[in-house]
């Protein structure tokens, strides 16, 4: 009887492995640790320290390697898929200037916890520390802008330092994981066998929340006359938005996100009070400023946030603080009630609690409290003069907001004036859907981030929205979406100046506009299409619509939208450097 080759495959496929290790070299031992974490797409380039490493890549097909034109962009697209996955991004560079090029994209990933394995490749072990070609002290450094790194000195060392990598990065407080590996470890053969598991003494972070400090917490929620709910970007990388919805409907409490936590509640939602902080609503800032019992989930008080400390602190108030890393518990705030652990199984608990109390929220007090708040909405902070003759960035992100309702959309921004626009004006109504750099404030990320989702979430609108500025730090990477044929939208809010500086030149530096206008800005539309992609200019309000109508019917080519906007607007409101959340300016009639 005849055996066809798929029936002799599934038959070995079916035999048991063999009890002897397989011998491979450290480049195939690293692309089966890959394997095994499931690793789809790589992002990198190549480099000499790196080539046995990407022999291995070429000799097998589950891994989809994406070549960028700048390391940065590798470690900010891999970075981009992390944040809307949940899943760790992966990419690898060489030594020398191609780890420092990607400093700046670890950095980034570090600063907003973000759960990534960076593999580096090094100068020969017997050439280290004697100044090598392309030799930096990779470990030395990255040390301060990652969770962990690994210089794998033996190739035996090689597989159970990855499982621990990607263990690190994905586990307990997220961050960004180096592995270090040098040219001959590459090269150098061993016993493969990849640990199912991994062990670390110390290394063991708390999921559970005490017990007796939720209790705590229960009772002080509940006795609350004034309370708000206060949570950052730890609620989306818990995965925990559905656990904060449902605790917000059985308490009916008000509530605010940072920047990095908008779409964990949807901005729809009438108890949400928008974004907080520096650039946040009137509503958001004063009701954080006035409430007498604040719950923070996921949330590092950090100075974007609560301006200055004194000031926050010269209202006393209760504080229950939740968050996986016990470091940022106290850290610029004093708070009352810590809780440690997984703020997904935090906040199940604080519900089920809750649930069973057989005290209820004070309805009068809420009520009050309510009436208040409504108060400071009337103020309608966030409304803006539209225009017939020059383009208004703030009616751009409305409207892209309104043309995307209800579809499956991601927003990826740069870092500037356009970043604060489309917090304040596009209504995330789900998680992980709102992509930015919120700790570094990393300018030339927004394209980079969108390649990485397009390429995760192929049936999904991407939009990049950007600045004239941003966009041309990692612009090169135009070719890269032709490439790999990632067709994402760039939204350029293109007003000739580096915005956020000149603005704060105007209002701190008495309007000595020192090098913030941008004197040489290229044809955008020619740029595009030289690297193959549609490109538009938008001079007028009314072309604004049509445009991004236009640009969403292509949805198989990458289309750059420059859109000449007001050069003369400004993000507000604004608590300027050294200010309380209070001490806001609502306008240019505030100056």
């Amino acid at each position: 009887m005849d055996i066809s080759p798929a029936e002799l495959k599934r038959a070995a496929s079916a035999q048991p492995p063999s009890s002897t290790p397989e011998e491979l070299n450290g480049s195939d031992i690293l692309v089966r640790c890959l394997q095994a974490e499931q690793v789809k797409y790589l992002w990198g380039y190549p480099g000499g320290a790196v080539l046995y490493i990407y022999d291995a890549l070429y000799k097998q097909e589950s891994i989809q390697h994406i070549l960028v034109r700048h390391e940065q962009a590798a470690v900010h697209a891999a970075d981009g898929y992390a944040r809307a996955t949940g899943e760790v991004g992966v990419a690898l560079v060489t030594s020398g200037p191609g780890v420092t090029n990607a400093v700046t994209g670890i950095a980034t990933a570090y600063m907003d916890s973000i759960p990534m394995v960076i593999v580096t490749g090094q100068v020969p072990t017997p050439a280290i520390g004697l100044d090598a070609f392309q030799e930096c002290d990779t470990v030395g450094i990255t040390r301060p802008i990652v969770k962990h790194n690994f210089l794998v000195k033996d190739v035996r060392d090689l597989a159970a330092t990855m499982k621990k990598a990607f263990h690190l990065a994905r586990t307990g407080r997220p961050g960004p994981v180096v592995v270090d590996i040098p040219k001959d470890v590459s090269l150098k053969t061993t016993a493969f066998h990849y640990p199912e598991r991994i062990e670390m003494r110390s290394y063991n972070p708390v999921k559970k929340g005490h017990g007796g400090q939720i209790r705590k917490a229960v009772q002080l929620l509940l006795g609350a006359k004034r309370p708000y709910i206060y949570t950052g970007g730890g609620v989306i990388l818990g995965n925990a938005s559905n656990e904060l919805r449902q605790l917000i409907d059985l308490l009916g409490y008000p509530c605010t996100n940072t920047l990095m936590g908008l779409g964990a509640v949807p901005a729809s939602d009438p108890r949400f009070l928008g974004m907080l902080g520096m650039h946040g609503t009137y509503e958001a800032n004063m009701t954080m400023q006035h409430c007498d019992v604040l719950l923070a989930v996921g949330a590092r008080f950090d100075d974007r946030v609560i301006g200055n400390p004194k000031h926050f602190a010269s209202v006393e108030r209760k504080i229950i603080h939740i968050d996986i890393d016990p470091s940022s518990i106290s850290k610029r705030v004093r708070v009352d009630i810590p809780i440690v652990g997984d703020v997904k199984d935090v906040l199940q608990e604080l519900i089920t609690q809750i649930r069973e109390a057989q005290s209820k929220p004070d309805a009068a007090a809420l009520s009050a409290w309510w009436n208040q708040v409504g108060e400071w909405r009337q103020r309608d902070c966030l409304a803006f003069k539209p225009s017939n003759e020059v383009i208004k960035p703030q009616y751009v992100v409305k409207k892209l907001c309104e043309l995307t309702k209800g579809r499956d959309t991601y927003i990826t921004s740069d870092v500037g004036q356009h970043q604060m626009w489309a917090a304040q004006y596009y209504g995330f109504e789900e998680p992980r859907r709102w992509i930015n750099s919120g700790g570094l404030g990393t300018m030339g990320v927004g394209l980079p981030y969108a390649m990485g989702i397009k390429l995760a979430k192929p049936d999904s609108d991407v939009f990049c929205i950007t600045g004239e500025g941003s966009i041309q730090m990692c612009l090169q990477e135009l070719s890269t979406c032709k490439q790999y044929d990632t067709p994402v939208k760039i939204v350029s809010l293109n007003n000739r100046y580096l915005g956020m500086v000149r603005q704060w030149q105007q209002l701190d530096y008495g309007g000595r506009y020192s090098h913030s206008y941008m004197d040489a800005l290229p044809d955008f539309v020619k740029l595009a299409e030289a690297y193959g992609h549609v490109g538009m200019l938008i001079e007028k309000p009314s072309d604004v619509e049509p445009a991004l109508r236009e640009a969403m019917r292509l949805k198989d080519r990458t289309v750059f939208l420059d859109i000449r906007t007001d050069p003369t607007e400004n993000v507000w409101p604004m608590v300027q450097a050294g200010k309380g959340i209070t001490e806001m300016l609502l306008g240019s009639e505030d100056l």
